[in-house]
């Protein structure tokens, strides 16, 4: 897919998130990563409203070249895009259920969730790290958040949002919207005996999907 393609495909999905209610307001951005450097959500900018032609263009270096200025979390998208080679995307998101498990989990958790459903531990895995509260847009979080994403597919930001990650744009969208769905779940299911999946299932599933 070239470049124009992926912006169109950015614009679509960010508005597709934004009118199930996966970010309100201007919260939220995605990254999307490009051969020659890196396609942004520019900084104060409505998910359900992106311009294509206006998305921020990055530099293999992350310097801005070209498009609107980018958000101010940059930093949170490069941890992970470069602790993770395999990456292609980054969404964050402050999508309701998954920022109420941020609000009740504590710091240094890695798994908030249970495996509930196979389709969590499909799309986002064994871990789910909770990384300590920092203020938003405070880039001293970006070492945390490359640590935890070497062995993650997604974190969990406290009292903030999730971050997650997938090959392409397609796949760490979907990740995010399962991570959210499995979220609502777990809230739902909670103080009750639910049956969870086994280690035994979790291996075969990531072994068979992972």
């Amino acid at each position: 897919m070239d470049e124009p393609a992926i912006r169109e495909q950015l614009a679509m999905l960010g508005a597709s998130l934004f009118q199930r209610g996966y970010s309100v307001g201007t919260a939220g951005n995605i990254s999307v990563r490009l051969p020659d450097g890196y396609l942004m959500t520019p900084t104060n900018s409505c998910l359900g409203r992106l311009d294509p032609a206006r998305i921020s263009k990055l530099g293999s270096d992350w310097s801005h070249v070209g498009g609107d200025k980018p958000s101010k979390e940059v930093f949170m998208h490069r941890a992970v895009l470069t602790a993770r080679p395999d990456a292609g995307a980054v969404v964050h998101l402050h999508s309701t259920y998954a920022t109420a498990i941020g609000c009740l989990a504590e710091p240094g958790e890695t798994a908030p969730i249970p495996p509930l459903t196979p389709y969590f531990v499909m799309r986002v895995g064994r871990s789910l790290p909770v990384i300590r509260y920092y203020r938003p847009g405070d880039a001293a979080m970006e070492s945390d958040i490359h640590e935890a994403s070497r062995t993650a597919k997604a974190v969990l930001l406290a009292n903030h949002g999730p971050v997650v990650s997938g090959k392409t744009l397609a796949d760490a969208v979907a990740a995010a919207e399962e991570l959210e769905e499995s979220a609502r779940l777990a809230l739902l299911l909670r103080g009750t005996p639910a049956r969870t999946l086994t280690p035994a299932q979790v291996d075969d599933l990531l072994e068979t999907f992972g």
